[in-house]
């Protein structure tokens, strides 16, 4: 038996299709039989890799005392916040508005018009510790339902204009250049200076922040910019947050050592973190910033790839009922594995203990493989060099690999979203350029041809790709995050096809989502039905906002196609939330990204030249390798034609070998056939 989730497409609904709860999914139906039944509606969001989402189905929606209460007293309504991320996101509005905080499992009961009156996030089935169960909470909203209907329904009323009061964004002037050297300053003043990162527990890796860093110091040669940035990837990589046997990074870590991971690994950060250390790459050519990166790629994809070569969602935090049992270790177990030798060495590079390493329950003797010396220390106590104890060290993880590849895996949840594909899309072809590697292109390209075949209907995405369908409407992220991937991807691979589908779909952007009244772009299009009110946000969460990166998009397509009404649209975009980025600069870290390359100097770079050439690729790679994050690197060929960019038209090679043109906003130096000579350009103005 099932309830009505069980002919749904989304992971996390189908968790919950054999719940003795009678959910309804999103949609007009539930409300209907709200109004029929005056009954109010409990809504529950959450997604499938959420551990407090799992705690909470056990404890209560398959609990059938529970679940008798619920029908009794509500129609019951479950979403997948990452399939209908609108939803979400006006809800969670109402959470943070009623209680002063959010998360998820998100717990709202609203009326039938879908006005919401109370808010919570996890609950427990009987009431502890001040916080109040299931059992209490259904009776007590039942009754007030009952006795105090004309209270709760002006109360709903109230809460919902506060949402939409919450949600009003006016425009300003022109963001300030001085929010760039606020925003560093402010987190100058968090950073743990010990542990890397900024405040305290729980520490999320916030990749987006090192990439403000990264940029910050590329216009100020600040110095403590940089030192912020790298001791914050060099400490995510040797915590337990990252997955050292196979690969990639969990959600979070729960302590400010890193140790301690939430054990979710989601596509968004693995796309994100890839792109921070290739940037930190490119930055100091260190090797150790590389290999990060590789291994992240290593890990998607091999582990989240699909059968269409697109990338899944996530993978959970929880197998076999437990959180992280997948990746926890006993030293007795390990010491099996590799043999006594092998052992030794394992125990002191990787922190284990023989009464565990893991805090939460230290009886069970649970490690978590960390570094636990650095190499260079590692080798000094056994009186060698790095370069032989590091190959040993690879080879005890690919044996811990072999030996965790026969335990039962978390679950995958494998819908593939456009817009964390967009990212990974980006991060791909970002790698891919900087370290040479066709086969990251390839894969970009493999998922954005998908996507720009398969997910585009009428001119307009689809949000999701799930059992072989292309489903729900796409929202702004969607367009944004994809169209940074095809930039980035267009300037990895130089193919026509993918600069004008960027083009193509910013006009669809700007069509379906801008604000023509107070500028920005609203988060969800003009014909989607959205409850409360269309939100529209600039402010970075575990990734970046939406209006954040589409200014940057539009930044970059002016670069790239010479038309400057994109650069005069992400001037508003900035207006529009340059009075919320003045009050907490920190929240806005990307769009001061954005902010960074309109005040540039931004440089477009066109390569002109025989694509095949060995002299033009020599030149794109030596731009490729360096971090130039105010560039735009184009392609011209011997042979321009009338639809080539404005940028590009009318630049042609040297005496027949690669020629490369720097040009400045609109000034444009002398053409130069030397790598060394490009390269000296691009630093005049800096």
């Amino acid at each position: 038996m099932h309830n009505r989730l069980g002919n749904e497409s989304s992971s996390y609904l189908l968790q919950h299709a054999h719940n003795p709860v009678d959910w309804f999914p999103w949609g007009e139906e539930a409300f209907e039989k709200a109004k029929l039944e005056d009954k109010p509606v409990f809504l529950s969001i959450g997604y499938s890799s959420c551990h407090w989402c799992h705690v909470m189905a056990h404890e209560c929606f398959e609990d059938d005392e529970v679940a008798s209460l619920m029908n009794d007293t509500f129609v019951n309504v479950k979403v997948d916040r990452e399939e209908l991320p609108h939803i979400d996101h006006i809800y969670m509005q109402a959470c943070q508005v009623l209680t002063g905080s959010g998360g998820w499992p998100l717990t709202i009961v609203m009326t039938p018009e879908k006005e919401p009156f109370f808010a919570a996030t996890y609950l427990p089935k009987h009431s502890r510790s001040g916080l109040m169960g299931m059992m209490d909470l259904v009776r007590t909203l039942g009754t007030i339902w009952r006795d105090k209907r004309d209270r709760v329904i002006s109360e709903a009323a109230e809460i919902t204009q506060m949402v939409r009061r919450s949600g009003i964004v006016r425009p300003g002037p022109d963001m300030n250049p001085k929010l760039l050297d606020q925003a560093y300053e402010e987190l100058k003043s968090r950073f743990d200076s010990e542990q890397g990162g900024f405040g305290t527990a729980p520490k999320f890796p916030m990749p987006q922040t090192i990439m403000f860093l990264l940029r910050y110091h590329y216009r100020t040669k600040n110095k403590d910019a940089l030192d912020m940035a790298f001791k914050t990837l060099h400490a995510m990589h040797a915590g337990g947050m990252y997955d050292h046997v196979g690969f990639g990074f969990h959600r979070y870590a729960t302590d400010d050592k890193w140790l301690v991971p939430h054990f979710e690994k989601m596509l968004y950060d693995q796309a994100l973190l890839t792109m921070a250390y290739t940037e930190a790459f490119q930055v100091t050519g260190s090797i150790d910033f590389r290999r990060v990166a590789n291994e992240i790629i290593t890990y998607v994809l091999r582990d989240l790839r699909t059968p269409e070569g697109l990338f899944a969602s996530a993978q959970d935090a929880d197998s076999q009922g437990e959180e992280g049992k997948y990746y926890l270790w006993r030293t007795s177990e390990v010491r099996a594995i590799l043999g006594d030798a092998e052992y030794a060495l394992a125990s002191q590079a990787f922190g284990l203990r023989e009464n565990g390493n893991f805090p939460f329950d230290p009886s069970d003797g649970l490690n978590i493989i960390h570094q636990g010396q650095d190499l260079a220390a590692l080798a000094a106590m056994h009186g060698t060099d790095s370069e032989i104890i590091a190959p040993r060290l690879q080879s005890i993880l690919s044996t811990l690999r072999e030996a965790r590849s026969h335990r039962i895996p978390p679950m995958k949840d494998t819908k593939a979203l456009t817009d964390w594909n967009g990212l990974m899309i980006a991060a791909l072809a970002k790698a891919g350029a900087a370290f040479s590697t066709l086969e990251y292109i390839e894969a970009a390209q493999k998922a954005a041809d998908f996507i720009l075949e398969k997910m585009l209907v009428e001119g307009r995405l689809s949000h999701v790709f799930v059992n072989g369908k292309a489903e729900r409407k796409a929202g702004l992220d969607d367009y944004a995050f994809l169209i940074w991937g095809l930039i980035e991807l267009y300037e990895a691979a130089f193919e026509e096809k993918y600069l004008a589908s960027a083009i193509n779909l910013a006009g669809v952007m700007i069509d379906h989502f801008w604000d023509s009244t107070e500028g920005g772009f609203f988060a969800a299009a003009d014909d989607t039905d959205v409850p409360i009110a269309r939100a529209k946000t600039g402010y970075d969460n575990a990734i970046p906002s939406g209006n954040s990166v589409a200014m940057l998009d539009l930044l970059r397509l002016g670069g790239l196609t010479g038309d400057h009404s994109y650069k005069d649209r992400a001037n508003m975009i900035g207006k529009t939330f340059s009075g919320q980025a003045s009050h907490i600069p920190t929240a806005f870290t990307f769009m001061l990204c954005g902010l960074g390359y309109m005040e540039g100097p931004a440089q477009e770079v066109v390569i002109a030249g025989d694509p095949a050439g060995n002299d033009t690729r020599e030149m794109i790679n030596a731009l490729q390798r360096r971090f130039l994050p105010h560039a735009s690197i184009m392609l011209g060929t011997r042979t321009q034609d009338r639809d080539k960019s404005l940028t590009v038209q009318g630049k042609r090679p040297l005496k027949g070998s690669a020629t490369a043109y720097v040009c400045t906003g609109s000034t444009c130096l002398e053409p130069t056939t030397e790598i060394r000579k490009m390269l000296e350009f691009l630093t005049i103005n800096r």
